[in-house]
């Protein structure tokens, strides 16, 4: 349908009974007023358009509305419910804003009271007379030539409020005060009140008719409100509905009149004034008819904000650029900036005393944003808060005083539901640290800064802030999965520092998750971590270890640490290593994610630094290992905490299988060193070159990575795959 003659004629309008037709207007008259019909709506809109030649004033009618609005909520029959409820904080809030509208009153009224009453007497005097609906619409029309669209409109209708609201004001009063009482005799409200009944249909035609005004009038002033240095009238979105704000507008005066006219009738007739046929169809199609205008309006306005919100957004996003790279005396600027900028409401909780709090609590202190969705896995949780609460037990350190706030960011494009309350409610309150009151604090371009400036891809990040606000690091996620509180105060140097002093040893791999494991190292004993979600090689693995470790005599422990995703396949292993004895394993998963995380912490960390291709035989052999997981099973054995070969499944058990072919070296060499030439044989021979998956949740991913085996270049492809192909989508993988 198109909404320029749908505004300008409703459906139906031209088919009143005993309507005529022709190329001209025809004025259908019934027995009091009268309805236009119209065949050329164009002639309409040019004898609305002619009465318009504003004079440049600009008139802020807000306080006005608001005003009117108040009048015609109060002014009703039905005093449940009103047309519009306004809320208000408290009484003292509720006062001082009255104190500010009466200003805004005195002022637009001492401009405009004069034209308001003549436009008043002019419809009265109009419908007294007789006078058709469309002329008396293009009377007040140009009465107001010399306004803007938004200022006749909000005019009429106050014009209209004095009548409506004396009208009702007596109506409510008259029994208490003689002054009332007098008057309502005159215009003989008692006596139409006795009659309420039979009224009350007209009475409730009415309220809906003044509802639409009202829906359509604060449209026609929300779009005059708009604020031009976010748009203007070359977008598209405002210049069409801008051009349909004259068509509104005459069909909102249409309706004040008609509403002022059964006003008028029945104070000069009286209850015995029967509402015609017509006049009711006037007022149910003029309802209906404004009800489209408003909704129509309604969509433009939306996509006017959204133009306005998406301008605001760059703008804001530019300046929080601009913001990171300045220089500041403390962190609160950038902090405001990112969590929430007003000073109306406490922004921050408390995970100690789950109270609100402001952030003027992290003013000069090394702050960690824990920057995550709603999907963060328990093991996940329970390792953070595990690192976050041994750093509080020495809070006393000032190399461990640092404070976390969880960002929650959602997108925003996402309608917020009670489910995502629930779960965000469950995550906030095991937290013990600082949270965001609630995700609605984070705004657009907050999210758009964190995702494209620090990489956020739903996988959680750690991004670090010093007591200056400087970011100097951009996700310390890595550092503390690896080195837990030690890696204070979590800056990039740090984290340089932190590698220059590690080396390729088994304690770097379990460090911090199994003291049982840090014992044997000290024992000297033979260690073989292994992994994989093959049944079968397992048992194979482990019989033939058990086997070579008692032929060599030497003490052989074996510890079994699953594999990084496939959590299912790594229970049915775990049963069968119980119910065969096959070797030591962690009974708890988290401990087996944990492990996996740190060993993927790492690659992720040299990426981040910049160092994923340097000459790294540690990162060499942390990338081959990372590789194997994803090609079966694997083992790296170690005597002490030195590690002897770092192999696939298939090389390393065919290793141990041939120890007959080895096994003469021993006495000159030496067990690791006839173990670790005779892999490397097979391993030259049988295993190809590596592989990784990084899946676009990875954040950081390097444009380029070289082959841990064969030291070329890698290949790079995009694959797509359901997620029921990588197994469950939610389970805490990096890969």
């Amino acid at each position: 349908m198109d909404y320029q003659a749908h505004l300008a004629s409703p459906p139906g309008l031209s088919f009143l009974p005993g309507a005529a037709t022709g190329a001209n207007m025809q004025l259908i008259k019934g027995d009091r007023g009268g309805m236009l019909s119209m065949s050329d709506d164009s002639v309409m809109m040019k004898q609305v358009q002619a009465t318009h030649a504003p004079d440049g004033r600009e008139v802020d009618v807000a306080p006005l509305l608001h005003l009117v609005e108040d009048i015609l909520n109060r002014a009703t029959l039905q005093v449940e419910p009103p047309l519009l409820v306004r809320k208000k904080a408290g009484q003292a809030h509720a006062e001082m804003e009255e104190k500010n509208h009466q200003i805004s009153y005195s002022i637009v009224l001492d401009a405009l009271s004069y034209v308001i009453d003549r436009i008043s007497c002019e419809i009265a005097y109009k419908a007294l007379g007789g006078a058709d609906a469309h002329g008396t619409t293009i009377t007040i029309l140009e009465t107001l030539t010399s306004f803007q669209w938004d200022a006749k409109l909000v005019m009429t209708l106050a014009a209209f409020a004095l009548h409506y609201g004396e009208f009702w004001l007596l109506a409510q009063i008259y029994s208490s005060n003689q002054l009332a009482k007098s008057m309502a005799i005159l215009k003989q409200l008692p006596t139409i009140l006795e009659h309420s009944g039979p009224l009350k249909p007209r009475f409730d035609a009415l309220n809906k008719l003044i509802k639409a005004i009202l829906e359509v009038t604060r449209s026609v002033v929300k779009f005059k409100e708009l604020p031009p240095s976010y748009i203007s009238q070359d977008v598209p979105a405002l210049s069409a509905a801008m051009a349909h704000v004259p068509a509104a507008v005459y069909w909102t005066v249409r309706a004040i009149v008609a509403c002022a006219n059964q006003i008028t009738l029945l104070t000069t007739m009286g209850h015995e004034y029967a509402l015609t046929t017509t006049e009711s169809w006037e007022l149910s199609t003029l309802e209906h008819k404004l009800t489209n205008i408003h909704e129509h309006m309604r969509k433009e306005l939306a996509t006017c904000h959204q133009h306005i919100d998406e301008k605001r957004s760059l703008e804001e996003y530019k300046m929080l650029v601009d913001m990171f790279e300045m220089i500041h005396i403390d962190n609160m600027k950038v902090l405001k900036s990112l969590i929430y900028s007003k000073d109306d409401m406490q922004p921050l909780v408390d995970g100690s005393t789950k109270r609100r709090v402001s952030i003027e609590v992290l003013r000069r202190k090394n702050v960690l944003l824990l920057i995550l969705d709603l999907n963060i896995s328990n093991d996940e949780l329970a390792i953070l808060e595990q690192i976050y609460n041994e750093s509080r037990l020495h809070a006393t350190r000032l190399d461990s005083q640092y404070e976390v706030v969880w960002v929650p960011l959602v997108d925003p494009s996402i309608q917020w539901t009670d489910a995502m309350q629930t779960k965000f409610d469950s995550l906030q309150s095991t937290m013990p640290w600082y949270t965001v009151q609630h995700p609605s604090l984070i705004r657009k371009a907050v999210v758009k800064f964190v995702r494209e400036q620090w990489h956020f891809r739903n996988k959680p990040i750690l991004v670090v802030l010093d007591p200056q606000g400087k970011v100097v690091s951009p996700n310390a996620i890595h550092m503390m999965w690896i080195w837990g509180s030690n890696a204070f105060p979590f800056t990039s140097r740090r984290e340089e520092d932190l590698w220059n002093t590690e080396a390729w040893k088994l304690e770097l791999l379990v460090d911090g998750i199994d003291p049982m494991i840090l014992n044997w190292i000290k024992e000297g004993k033979y260690i073989f971590l292994y992994g994989g979600d093959d049944v079968e090689w397992v048992r194979k693995f482990t019989n033939s270890a058990r086997a070579v470790a008692s032929a060599a005599r030497i003490p052989l422990e074996m510890v079994y640490v699953g594999k990084s995703s496939k959590r299912e396949a790594i229970r049915r292993v775990l049963a069968t290593i119980t119910v065969e004895k096959l070797s030591y394993f962690w009974q708890d998963l988290t401990m087996i994610w944990f492990f996996w995380t740190r060993l993927e912490s790492m690659l992720f960390s040299k990426i981040q630094l910049g160092k994923i291709d340097d000459h790294d035989p540690m990162m060499q052999e942390i990338k081959k290992l990372l590789s194997y997981d994803k090609e079966g099973g694997w083992a790296v054995l170690s005597n002490g905490s030195n590690i002897i070969s770092n192999g696939h499944g298939n090389t390393v058990l065919t290793t141990l299988i041939e120890y007959d072919l080895w096994k003469e070296h021993i006495p000159v060499k030496g067990f690791d060193l006839s173990f670790d030439e005779h892999h490397k044989k097979i391993h030259g021979v049988t295993y190809p070159c590596c592989r990784f998956e990084f899946p676009n949740t990875a954040g950081r991913i390097p444009e380029s990575m070289r082959c841990p085996e064969c030291h070329r270049t890698m290949e790079k492809y995009t694959t797509f795959l359901c997620c029921h192909d990588v197994g469950n989508p939610h389970e805490p993988s990096l890969f």
